[in-house]
Order: structure tokens, then sequence, then C-alpha cells
């Protein structure tokens, strides 16, 4: 009996352990630069110039780069190990790339494309599909996935892409970051390698606002100059409709921002469909032939953009595949393999529809207004997911995603936190050639847009069991934590998360100034202190502390003498030191401190 027992444990013990090896073999397969990068490298920028001529633009900023930009000396990969073995090293550094170099930013690799930079999903057995930092077991989107994982994990400032069907904005949707598509020709293509040259644009990714303007002052060739504001923001109420996405947060969000920034009047709800149907007559061939009607425009746009990208792609490349064969994912090997045969007469009436579509889009966006759709009509699907083969996710991402590509406009997108733990974003569109204006009006509404988030949020998180002032205590747990582990800009975050959800709470200033304190940050540690005291006027460490501050900033006379009208039942003048006495008489700290004051006065 008890060698059965003896066994059981053992068994047990071996059941365990193995558990736990699988546990550390899952943590371990994300590795640490998340799967984003092919190759390592680095290219430095020249030396800065002499003063008084100003630094580089973007001098102190890394990125990295998708693997379709020709480097000098390296095999560009273009997603696929038969592409590599079949071509040479680059004999010049695409144009791209050493502009952001002579800029000022260092690059420090390339990263992982899908295959043939074909996709939208971001998964590549050769590579290895990156890993989504903002949601592990979901896709990082594609065709830029190793390039927008780089910056979501905060590997590089900032990294470049191409956009084609939505090579730059799915994974920037789906990681929870910043994307930006330039419109058609505006950036160089040369030394990039080609998927469909009619939709091919250059993007890039940062999670900075301000990092991505500079970026697309320095590929733009932009003058600085006077930031103008949108007279219009027009929300294409049908587009709405598509999402499995919680589009009354989103529009929302936007909503609120505009108003506080803008005001009320700037706002206009458009129904894109029925524009585009009035204004792009070529798509009455197209409704013809598919059966389709008026009202869903957006959705013959999807097919007649991915047939121009099928088609020139079969242009471009079709001789490689034909003779190498490559083997490929079944979502591309789908659409790539099945190359039907088609007649100059489709072929035009795609190309008229393209060429109504830029002008109909700029008519609808002249005089600086900003057009405003979902990014994407789902979440990140799961890795290994039906939903990445399903003809309603494929349709519906691409209606959204036709409306830029096929017009050539520009398009950023912008990420609005999050639900059922997976980022959501919303895009914002400007004509072609308003990529300035466009970097402008980002810059102006992220703050605003970010706040709106977390007002949203606030008010969905009162239904919950958790109150907010039980979330905010475990937010200063968290803090009193990361500050006894010297973490001290952690621990401000997590106190400044306090008092976003109980700002009546003066342990919460009070915590937070003496992490300020800290970092030597003493302007708000004195602010906070301050806050503390109106809040709770008998708060001991709160007058050591905003002592110390003052002190510290010179203000050595605040520091002894301060007025405390305010303060019920004494009369006169105070220090903060000497009222901390009053409190707590036997504070050696106070007493200490305000003596040594007194000294340099008297």
């Amino acid at each position: 009996m008890a060698s059965h027992t003896t066994n059981l444990w053992v068994l047990l013990g071996l059941g365990l352990a193995g558990i736990l090896l699988v546990t550390r073999k899952l943590k371990k397969s994300i590795k640490e630069d998340f799967g984003a990068f092919v190759e390592k490298l680095q290219l430095l920028p020249p030396p800065q110039p002499a003063p008084p001529k100003a630094p580089h633009p973007l001098t102190s900023l890394t990125f990295a780069f998708s693997d379709v930009f020709d480097i000098e000396g390296y095999v560009t990969g273009f997603g696929h190990p038969q592409w590599a073995t079949t071509r040479g090293a680059a004999s010049r550094t695409a144009t791209v790339v050493s502009t952001l170099v002579e800029g000022g930013a260092t690059c420090v690799g390339k990263t992982v494309v899908d295959e043939l930079a074909y996709s939208i999903n971001g998964v590549n057995k050769y590579y290895g599909t990156p890993t989504n930092p903002a949601a592990h077991a979901r896709v990082p989107g594609g065709s830029c996935s190793g390039a927008a994982v780089a910056v979501a994990a905060n590997l590089v400032d900032f990294s470049l892409g191409i956009d084609t069907v939505g090579g730059v904005r799915v994974p920037a949707s789906f990681c929870g970051i910043i994307g930006f598509r330039s419109s058609h020709g505006a950036v160089s293509h040369v030394g990039t390698m080609p998927v469909s040259k009619s939709l091919d644009t250059i993007g890039w990714f940062a999670r900075d606002p301000n990092i991505l303007r500079r970026v697309g002052h320095v590929l733009l060739q932009l003058p600085y100059g006077i930031q103008r504001s949108p007279r219009q923001i027009i929300i294409a109420d049908d587009c709405f409709e598509l999402p499995k996405i919680p589009v009354d947060r989103i529009v929302q969000v936007v909503t609120k921002s505009t108003e506080k920034l803008f005001g009320r009047q700037v706002l206009k709800h458009e129904n894109l469909g029925q524009y585009l149907s009035s204004n792009v007559p070529s798509l009455k061939l197209f409704h013809k032939t598919n059966g389709e009607v008026k009202t869903s425009s957006i959705r013959v746009l999807a097919n007649i953009m991915r047939f121009i990208q099928r088609h020139e792609f079969k242009y471009n490349h079709e001789e490689w595949i034909n003779s190498e064969k490559p083997t490929l994912d079944p979502a591309i090997s789908m659409q790539i393999y099945d190359m039907l045969e088609t007649s100059a007469t489709e072929i035009e009436n795609c190309k008229s529809v393209r060429n109504e579509m830029r002008f109909a889009i700029n008519s609808l966006l002249q005089d600086d207004r900003i057009l405003v759709i979902p990014t994407t009509a789902y979440p990140p699907p799961k890795l290994g997911g039906k939903e990445l083969l399903s003809e309603d996710y494929q349709n519906s991402a691409f209606s959204l995603l036709s409306i830029a590509s096929l017009s050539g406009c520009c398009q950023v997108t912008v990420p609005l936190g999050y639900h059922d733990n997976c980022p959501i974003s919303v895009s914002f569109l400007a004509k072609h050639g308003g990529d300035r204006f466009l970097l402008d009006t980002l810059q102006n509404m992220f703050k605003s847009l970010q706040e709106q988030v977390d007002v949203v949020a606030t008010s969905k998180s009162s239904s919950n069991a958790v109150s907010k002032e039980q979330s905010a205590e475990i937010a200063k747990e968290k803090g009193n934590q990361a500050y006894k582990e010297k973490q001290w800009q952690k621990a401000i975050g997590f106190y400044t998360e306090a008092i976003k959800l109980n700002g009546n709470n003066a342990t919460y200033y009070s915590n937070r100034s003496a992490a300020y304190l800290e970092l030597g940050s003493f302007l708000q540690a004195e602010a906070d202190c301050t806050n503390a005291i109106k809040l709770d006027k008998k708060y001991v460490k709160a007058y050591l502390r905003r002592g110390t501050a003052r002190e510290m900033l010179g203000y050595y006379k605040e520091a002894i003498e301060v007025s405390l009208t305010d303060v019920i039942g004494l009369r006169g003048t105070l220090a903060d030191f000497q009222y901390a006495l009053v409190l707590e008489p036997t504070n050696k700290r106070a007493s200490l401190s305000a003596d040594r004051l007194r000294k340099v006065f008297m």
C-alpha cells in the first residue's frame, strides 16, 4: 500500500514538473525581439553638423524596415526564402531608407513581412509569425507585421513598411500603434520591391504622434509651417455598419474629441457608399456584372482593389512564380495561383474606377476635410483561426481598406484602447497630397482622443463589480510596490491611474509626490503635496514633502513661512515643517529641517 502511494506521488511530481517545463517553453517561445526581425544590421547616421547649425531632425531615433527595401550588400528577402536564394545582394540602398539615415536616425535591422508581402494577416511559416505584443494569441496583421511588432514592443522608435492593400494600416490596428500610409507617389519607391505599383505606398509606424510627424517631414521633404485645423470632420456612417467591434464607442470618442477641440459645427455625417455611387460612374459596370445594388458600392470597391493587386502582381512576378513554384500560405496561394485570364476591357474598367475614385475622394476632402472610418472590420483574429480564411472577414476588411488604396489618398490609423483584450482603432483620411495636414491633425487630436478613450472606459467600468474606489486602491498598492522596488516612474504611473479613478484621496497625491522627489521633479512634487493638503489639511507627510520640494527648488522662505489662513483654528504664518511639528510634535525630521532652514535666514 505504501509503495502504491509512493508511486502516485512520484507520478504527480513528474506531472507537475512537466507542466512547469511546458510553461517555461511557452514563455521562451516569445522571443526577446517578439520574432520581429529577419536580420539585425546597423546603418549609422552621418556626424552632427557643427553649431550653430541645427542637429539632424531624426537625431537619437532608431528604426527598423520591412524586408522589401533594398540595402546595399544585403539580399532583399521579400518574405520568402526561395526569393532570397534566387536573388543577389542589392547594389544600392532604397532611397527611403537612406533618407532616414541621412536625417539622423539609426537603422537596427530588417523585419518580417508576409510571404511576398501579399497578405494582411502577418503570418509567415518560414521566418516565423511575429508575436503581437498587444495580444499574444492574435495575429499581428500584415503585410508589414514585423515592423509593427518592433514598434509595439518598444524595440525601436519607428519603423518603415509598404502599404498596398493595408500592409501598414492593418498591423498598426492589430498591434495598437499609429500607422501612416502616405499619398500614392508622395515618397520615393526607388529600391523598393513592388507588389502592385498603382496601389503601393510607403508607410511608417510609431507610438508617438510627434515622432510620426518628424519622420513624415523628412520623408515627404516638408518645410515646417503653420498647422491648419480641419474645417470639417466627416464620419462615414455606412462604413461603421461593417465592423464586428464596438463602433458606438469609436464614434463617441471621435465626436467628443472633435467637439472639444473644434466645436460641434465641424462634424458632418455622410453615407460614403451613396456618395461614391453618384460620383464614380464606372462603378455601374460592376454593379451590373455582379448583381450588386448601389448601397454596396464599398464592397464592390474591395473586389476591384484585389483584382488590380492580383493583375499587377502577376505582371511583376509571374515569371518567377512559374519557374520557382514556391510553396505559399493557403490564404496567399489562393489569390496568387488563381491568376485568371483577364480581358483588356476588364482591366480598363478597373482603372476607370480607380481614376474616378481619386477625383471623387479628393473632391469630398478638399478644403481641409477629414474622413473618419474604422480601420478594420474585425478585431485581430486568433492565430490559426478560421476567420483568417473566411470570406466575410476578407471582404469586410478589404471594403474599408480599398477607399485609400484606390483613391491614393493618405490615411492614418489611430489606436483607441482595447475591447475584450484586443486593440481597436479608427482611421482618418485626407485628400491625395494632404499628408502634412493629416499629420498635423493627428498631432492636434491625439491627446484628446486618448483622454476620451479613458473617459469612455471609465464610464463603462462603473457598471463593473469592482468600483472605482477599489480599482484606485489596487492601483495605489501597485504603486507602493513599485516604489519599494525603486521603480519611481512605474510608481508614478500607478499613482496617476489611482488619481484618475479617484481624485479625492490625499494619499494618492502624497505618494506620487514622494516618487517625484526621488526623480528630482520638485515642481510636480510640490503641486501634488498642495493638492493633498487641500484634501486633508492635517496630512503631515504632505507638509514634510512639500517643504522638502520647496527647499530643493530654492523656495527657502516658503519652506519656513507659508500662509495658513485657510487652516481652521490657526492664525498667523507657520512653515510647512513647523506646521508638521504642530501636528506631530515629536517628528524629528520636521524639527531638524525647520532648525536647519532657520539658520539660513537668522
